[in-house]
């Protein structure tokens, strides 16, 4: 009795054994299915607002995907992806050939640029007992950044706002402090319409200004014309009306003055023969009713992608960026991506390895 009372008490014990180490065996085998898988960039201010939007909500399509962004400047953007220290970046304006090739020679394989949606970047300031929109004309505006005009009411702008009642008071110019892609938008519109600023200053995401305050991100420099007056300076649409200022008109290529809206940048980007590559510039559009100061903004994703579940998780957040993602973006008064573009774009992800 003694003996079967201990081959009894051994048997039960082994089956508990077997049953916890079985759970265990099963459970590891579950947890490789389900674990999180993070993906960490850096980049542009000017997408930030409805970046942030997406990687939230997006958590409701793949809970296992955690993406984490940090605004911090398109230069920064496209720093970053080039040392491999993040699994993307984001700029407002493409890489150069000689930014592609240095990636390329990095890492052994290409970077690639992904539309995202579509922005504005709009003059907007603060002058005392002036409200309302503005109008500049691309010699003003080049005038004006260039420091060589100086006050509000100088003569090229009260011609053209005869009733805003300009005052005799000094113009502020503000600016990017940082690597900036909202830079790049602006001043490849200006080399574009100003031969003098193409020839003395050009377009990059950092200039050497000739005149002005440089404020950080497009958060920065709003904040700085909120708090100056008489100032002036670019941010991207979303970012001057969460800050309640005042922004202009600026006449485009047709002779129209048109203001920043979902309207007026979808015109911009209406009829673009985007390159296969989507390197691609639509400042100073031709269209009649197109805002001059638009342009596309994109994400920067290595072609080689070697973390299978990482790669997976950058392929379907594009994938559904590019195309439910879009039903999400003119609520932060952006535009969507044309879908002749849509198309290349679904395409293109497949080229991700």
């Amino acid at each position: 009795m003694k003996t079967m009372i201990k081959l009894s008490a051994f048997t039960k014990g082994s089956r508990a054994k077997l049953a916890g180490a079985t759970a265990l065996f099963a459970l590891a085998a579950v947890l490789p299915l389900h674990a999180q898988v993070s993906l960490t960039g850096v980049g542009a201010t000017f997408p930030a607002p409805i970046y942030q939007k997406w990687f939230n909500d997006y958590q409701s399509v793949d809970s296992n995907v955690q993406i984490n962004y940090q605004a911090i400047g398109s230069g920064a953007g496209i720093g970053n992806i080039t040392q491999g220290v993040v699994d993307f970046g984001a700029s407002d304006g493409p890489m150069t050939d000689e930014q592609m090739a240095a990636y390329k020679q990095a890492h052994g394989f290409a970077i690639l640029h992904f539309p995202t949606v579509l922005g504005a970047a709009v003059p907007t300031y603060n002058i005392p007992g002036v409200t309302g929109s503005l109008k500049f004309t691309p010699e003003v505006l080049a005038g004006i950044y260039l420091g060589q005009i100086k006050k509000w009411n100088d003569s090229k702008l009260t011609q053209l706002n005869p009733g805003a009642h300009l005052p005799d008071l000094d113009i502020v110019v503000v600016h990017r402090s940082d690597g900036s892609g909202t830079t790049y938008i602006w001043t490849d519109y200006l080399s574009k319409v100003s031969p003098e600023w193409k020839s003395k200053v050009g377009r990059n995401t950092s200039v050497r200004w000739p005149a002005g305050l440089g404020g950080k991100g497009n958060d920065g420099v709003a904040g700085i014309i909120k708090g100056q007056k008489g100032s002036i300076g670019y941010v991207e649409l979303i970012y001057a009306i969460k800050s309640h200022l005042d922004y202009g008109m600026i006449k485009n290529k047709s002779g129209k003055f048109v203001k920043a809206s979902l309207s007026s940048v979808t015109a911009a980007a209406a009829g673009v023969d985007m390159p296969a590559d989507f390197r691609v510039s639509i400042t100073d559009a031709s269209g009649a009713n197109a805002y001059p100061v638009s342009s596309f903004t994109w994400l920067l994703v290595p072609s080689q992608i070697k973390d299978p579940a990482k790669r997976k998780a950058m392929v379907g957040f594009l994938k559904w960026a590019v195309t439910k993602g879009q039903d999400e973006v003119e609520s932060l008064d952006y535009a969507k991506l044309p879908s002749a573009v849509v198309a290349k774009e679904e395409s293109a992800i497949g080229n991700i390895k």
